[in-house]
């Protein structure tokens, strides 16, 4: 596990985190939206429970991990491990903790239990997400395909 940060499994007690990292997540895009802030809840509520159902419905079997630092929840890891591969479902830090290299030693760390197995590593990531596309190329993902909105990425060790 990256220094300074653990993982654990997440519990029903973590949705009311989970909900608020969610809204965190999407805070730029919706920066925007001229909604009152009861509209923009309510929007932000119902989008994280399809978003948590989708993910626990096809993803039955992923980790569904919350990442401590200091016993503090600062952020969600998923990842499903596949027999051939490991894909990486979400990754999620708080605003206040971007930034700071947590998100590569997690992927760092991930990639290496991999490699140790030899299975490559998969994500999803939006197209119109170029940071998060910048991130993982540095990490040394490449573009393996596109599905609508988002392109498929890959890393073999």
């Amino acid at each position: 596990m990256p220094e300074g940060l653990d993982l654990r499994r997440a519990t029903d007690s973590d949705v009311a985190f989970l909900r608020r990292l969610y809204a965190d997540s999407r805070a730029g895009e919706l920066a925007i939206v001229p909604w009152p802030e009861a509209v923009l809840d309510a929007f932000l509520d119902s989008q994280f429970a399809l978003q948590h159902r989708h993910y626990v419905t096809h993803f039955a079997r992923a980790d569904f991990f919350i990442v401590e630092r200091q016993g503090v929840p600062v952020g969600r890891f998923y990842v499903d491990d596949r027999d051939d591969h490991r894909h990486v479902i979400d990754i999620s830090l708080c605003i206040g903790d971007q930034g700071k290299g947590h998100g590569t030693r997690l992927m760092q760390a991930l990639m290496s239990r991999a490699a140790r197995a030899r299975q490559s590593v998969t994500l999803q990531v939006s197209q119109a997400n170029h940071h998060a596309q910048a991130f993982y190329r540095r990490l040394g993902f490449q573009v393996i395909g596109e599905n609508g909105s988002h392109l498929a990425m890959q890393w073999i060790s």
